[in-house]
């Protein structure tokens, strides 16, 4: 996992670079699906699990490719939204697994469940870049 400031996102695909993008991820599907184009962590998430377990896991070592900060991400699932000028959809919950868990620590189980982030598909494409604005469908703030 690479920090980057600004990644190009493309519907159908996912980030450029990526594993999952190649079709090379571990978990890629035989057939794309947008279940794998994107996920999401908030912060926030990443420093209570930190807090509560004495751990110091870096946002990138629960391997997400986007942290968020002030979004509710749990409330994404089903909705539009917007990252910079990359419009994507909620699909569901990125529930730890048994592999995150073995990389990092076997309390992500517990400690992320129903926490661990979003996965979402990308509808739009284009760049995201670090700070920029999340915002609902009808344009208003998220976080």
């Amino acid at each position: 996992m690479t920090s980057l400031a600004e990644a190009r996102l493309e519907a159908g695909r996912g980030i450029a670079g990526d594993r999952y993008f190649a079709g090379q991820g571990q978990f890629s599907p035989a057939v794309p699906d947008r279940d794998h184009e994107l996920t999401l962590i908030e912060i926030e998430q990443v420093e209570r699990l930190n807090a509560a377990t004495g751990l110091a896991l870096r946002p990138e070592e629960l391997r997400r490719n986007l942290v968020t900060r002030g979004v509710a991400l749990n409330d994404l699932v089903g909705v539009e939204f917007t990252l910079g000028e990359v419009s994507v959809i909620g699909i569901r919950l990125c529930e730890p697994c048994r592999s995150l868990a073995q990389r990092t620590h076997r309390s992500v189980l517990r400690e992320l469940a129903h926490r661990g982030g979003l996965r979402a598909g990308i509808l739009r494409g284009g760049r995201v870049r670090v700070g920029d604005p999340i915002r609902a469908g009808g344009g208003g703030d998220v976080g």
